[in-house]
This record gives C-alpha cells, sequence and structure tokens, in this order.
C-alpha cells in the first residue's frame, strides 16, 4: 500500500476547509475487472467519469490515486474558474483560425456555468461566484497589452463579454495602486476548488464509482483488455484505461518528454476587516490579475480572504516534483511584497496560510485529448494552469471518445500527443534562462526603466 499524505501536510486552504472527511479511502485491495479505469483522483479524473456517466449511466468506473482525491493542483490552485483557454485568444486565432478560436473560448465561457450548475444541482456548497474577470494595466508599458487583448476578443465577434476600463474605472473597481486601465470579462468567477474536488468525488461515489486512494500506478498494459497495474492490484478495463494525472503523469515515461511540471505558490490572508476592505475596494470580488510576465493571481474568498498567487520554485532537472521544494520555496516573501506593494495599507496583514503545486504545462500550450481505440488507452493533459475549467472542457471530449462521438473529433486539443520538449540539459537551461528573463523584465518595468535587451528572445522562447 502507498503511504498516503494527509491534507494537513500540503498546508492548501481549500483543502483544510472543504468540510469533507480527510480519511483516506482504502486502497485497491486486489485484482478487479470494470468496464472504465481511471488513473487519477484530481478534476480530469473525476470530470471524466462524471461525463462517461452522462453519456451512459450503466457503466463501471473505477478511479485509482496515489494520494487522496485534491493532492494535485485541484487542491492548490488559486480557486479561478476562468473563462480563458490556455492560449489567449490573438494567438488561439493566429493557429487555428478566427471560427475555431472564437468557438473554443466560447466553451470556455459556457463551461464556467455549467460548472455552478452541477454545483447546484449535486448540493456542491462550492462558493461558486460568477463575478468575471478583472486584468489590471499597473503600468503604461501594460496599457498595450490591455488593447491588444480587447482588439483580439473584438476580431472574434466577442467584444459584448468585454469591457475597457479607464484609470479612473479601475480604480474605482479595485483601489490597488498604479492603475492605468483594465480589461473586464463578464464570463467567469471563483470557486472553493477544495469543496469542488471533494464533493464531485462525493457526488461519483453516490453514482456507484469506486474511487480507491492509496493506490499507485506502477504500469499501464494496452490492448482488448487494458489494465492499470497497481501497487494494490491489477485493474483490468473492459471498454477502456484512461490517464488523468496531468502534471503527475511525468512520472510515467511516455508522458515525460511531452510535459513538464511548473510551481505555482500562493499565500492566503487572514479574513480582513470591513475598514481594511474599504480601503482594497476590490467589492465585485472579480477573479484578479495584472499584465506581468510572472503571473500573478487574485482570489477573494467567500470569508473575506485575499488569495494571491504568483511565480512557484523554478524548474528542476529532469522534471524532478519534489513536494520538499516546494515546502522550501523562497517566493512565499516575494509574494508578501507584490501584495503591499498592490495595498500599502495591508502592510503587516497576518497570513494564515501558504503551499505551492505542480501544473502541466505542454511544449505548444495547447492541452492533448486522446484515445486509442485499437489499443483502448486514453488521456488528458496540459492546461497551463487553467485546470479547473479546461480540465471539464478536456473530460467531456475524452468521454465522448470514448463512447464514439464524432463530434468531439474537431477541437484542435483532440491530437495523436503533444510535441516533446527539448531534451536534458537543452529544457532545464531553457526554461531556467526564460524564468529569470520574465522575472528581469517584470523588475525593470516595475522599476520604470527599458526592458532588458534579451526580451524579446524570452518572449519568443516562453510565450504561445
Amino acid at each position: 500500500m502507498t503511504a498516503v499524505a494527509s491534507p494537513a501536510d500540503i498546508g492548501s486552504y481549500w483543502l483544510a476547509s472543504c468540510g469533507d472527511d480527510p480519511t483516506p479511502r482504502p486502497a485497491l485491495p486486489g485484482d478487479a475487472t470494470v468496464d472504465i479505469a481511471i488513473m487519477g483522483g484530481g478534476f480530469t479524473g473525476l470530470w471524466t467519469a462524471w461525463y462517461l456517466l452522462q453519456n451512459d449511466p450503466g457503466l463501471s468506473i473505477a478511479i485509482v490515486e496515489r494520494q487522496f482525491c485534491g493532492f494535485g493542483a485541484s487542491g492548490r490552485n488559486g480557486g479561478w474558474c476562468s473563462p480563458r483557454f490556455p492560449i489567449n485568444p490573438a494567438a488561439l486565432t493566429r493557429r487555428f483560425g478566427a471560427a475555431t478560436a472564437r468557438a473554443m473560448l466560447l466553451a470556455q465561457q459556457a463551461m464556467v456555468g455549467e460548472v455552478g450548475r452541477i454545483c447546484e444541482e449535486e448540493g456542491i456548497d462550492a462558493h461558486f461566484n460568477p463575478a468575471g474577470v478583472l486584468t489590471l494595466a499597473r503600468s503604461a508599458e501594460q496599457l498595450p497589452s490591455l488593447r491588444q487583448s480587447f482588439d483580439a476578443y473584438a476580431k472574434l465577434g466577442m467584444e459584448d463579454g468585454c469591457e475597457l476600463l479607464d484609470a479612473d474605472a479601475g480604480r474605482a473597481a479595485v483601489h490597488a495602486t498604479e492603475v492605468h486601465g483594465a480589461l473586464r470579462l463578464r464570463a467567469g468567477g471563483t470557486i472553493h476548488p477544495g469543496r469542488l474536488v471533494r464533493g464531485l468525488a462525493r457526488a461519483l461515489e453516490r453514482r456507484g464509482v469506486r474511487i480507491y486512494e492509496g493506490t499507485e500506478v506502477l504500469q499501464t498494459t494496452a490492448g482488448m483488455q487494458p489494465a492499470l497495474v497497481t501497487s494494490g492490484g491489477t485493474l483490468r478495463a473492459r471498454r477502456a484505461v484512461l490517464l488523468a494525472g496531468e502534471a503527475y503523469l511525468t512520472a510515467q515515461p511516455a508522458y515525460r518528454p511531452r510535459l513538464i511540471p511548473m510551481a505555482s505558490t500562493i499565500m492566503l490572508t487572514a479574513p480582513l476587516s470591513a475598514e481594511q476592505w474599504d480601503k482594497v475596494g476590490w467589492a465585485g470580488g472579480e477573479c484578479l490579475s495584472s499584465y506581468v510576465h510572472t503571473t500573478n493571481y487574485l482570489t477573494r474568498t467567500a470569508d473575506g480572504r485575499i488569495l494571491f498567487g504568483s511565480r512557484g520554485a523554478p524548474y528542476r532537472y529532469g522534471s524532478d516534483m519534489s513536494e520538499a521544494a516546494l515546502r522550501e520555496n523562497a517566493n512565499f516573501g516575494w509574494i508578501r511584497d507584490r501584495l503591499t506593494e498592490w495595498w500599502p495599507s495591508l502592510d503587516g496583514v497576518e497570513f494564515t496560510h501558504r503551499w505551492a503545486g505542480y501544473l502541466g504545462i505542454p511544449r505548444d500550450w495547447l492541452p492533448t485529448v486522446h484515445f486509442d481505440a485499437v489499443r483502448r488507452i486514453g488521456c488528458s493533459y496540459g492546461y497551463t494552469g487553467h485546470g479547473v475549467i479546461t480540465s471539464a472542457i478536456c473530460a467531456r471530449a475524452l468521454a465522448g471518445l470514448v463512447a464514439g462521438r464524432a463530434a468531439d473529433l474537431h477541437a484542435p486539443y483532440v491530437r495523436e500527443q503533444a510535441p516533446n520538449w527539448e531534451v536534458e540539459p537543452l529544457r532545464w537551461a531553457g526554461i531556467r534562462y526564460v524564468q529569470n528573463a520574465f522575472l528581469r523584465m517584470d523588475v525593470a518595468e516595475a522599476a520604470g526603466r527599458r526592458p532588458p535587451p534579451d526580451a524579446g528572445l524570452a518572449k519568443h522562447l516562453g510565450e504561445p
């Protein structure tokens, strides 16, 4: 039996406050046979099981999870139900054409509402708040990016879902320093991902899905009766084996070249007082971010805290996913400084939780959904930090492929596999260079200096 971590070991507020019994589910007790065997008890695996049952309620499904449901990114993310796809609208249009880009973005927006509806129907109190997304330009240099984002939506005929705010309107929405303008997306919202992932697991169990925790997949076999060979026994499947490990798929040799694990870091304040919120503004509770290269994302929780997420530990050689490296992450101080940079009035505010996690990045930033009907093996991965909603979209497509629905074949992310990353040590050197360059670019911009001379090269290498 695999040793199971405790939710308390991770430090995630979402897992600590999810209200679900943290006692691990039993491990797979021996050999078993089901219709569908799924590796991974996060959003991808759970949503795949959900949509498989929507297509065929009579399926027997078993999910095996190495730790516990929500151990990975599903229990450690920023709490966004993001209407954004992992690739921005301009790049989507350039790569796949306007019609496809529009369809993909509309699907992303529609899934936000579907997740909210499922929560309501299943009695999952996930604090769903469809407040939209607000992205700030916090320097004059960020204004062109704001305008380009709006123009990209407008060219797709989606300008009704967007609103450009000038500096005064942006500051009225959020009383942060250096607000030069903002872009509001009306779709999108925030959610308690711990309550969602644990609630979804319980909803599936009510429908007969068996979930085994503390069960590590050691090997995958393909063929007429594919199987997951695990630490608890062999789980055979009459119809399909589906791999839903996201960043943790890099532990499987076949996926290690196609995906890299990148770390992201989060800190959470204590609940703010009414007086503090008056100074912060942000009464709408939108998903909040700014146009920086190192990424930031902020969430207002249902109990009045501020979550601030940003860059994580540097990429580790060989796609190593050390939990110790996350705990020793030196970027918590960076986040504390960024929060008081946004709101100086919060200097000295108490932080009650801090955590970090890994997300999966494909070489071309495009997720992959694939099902080989001959080998009877399927997979879904590569959400680049947009997994709360994108995982559900991809899971629905994967379930459709297993069911033989041709309509699911037309999305660009339905493909054989993602392209390979460079081999080590080129991978390590290139990723570390881009991480360093993006940080230098943000530091120079914040100081009012010209961007470093290699900014163009870093953007070319590091942006989709």
